[in-house]
């Protein structure tokens, strides 16, 4: 199998090189698994998974289904 060039993946998927290249080299450390997401540091998480699975349900639903007299979600409607 031939190598293909972090360029040339970097070019194809349309990501930066920077990030092709890390991927590449957690890979080659850990596997499959150096792949996963890692802790974030920053502010804890506001929703918890199931508001956060509701919002997002709601949000891929058209307005006129629930009854609102809007064309598209806003993020304040989506609050209310």
């Amino acid at each position: 199998m031939p190598r293909v060039s972090n360029a040339r993946i970097a070019r194809e998927t349309g990501l930066h090189l920077d990030t092709v290249r890390r991927w590449r080299n957690q890979c080659a450390r850990a596997g499959l698994p150096g792949l996963k997401d890692r802790e974030r540091s920053g502010r804890p998480t506001s929703f918890t998974p199931l508001q956060a699975t509701e919002v997002k349900t709601l949000a891929c639903r058209l307005p006129a289904e629930t009854e609102v007299p809007i064309l598209r979600w806003s993020c304040p409607e989506l609050a209310r």
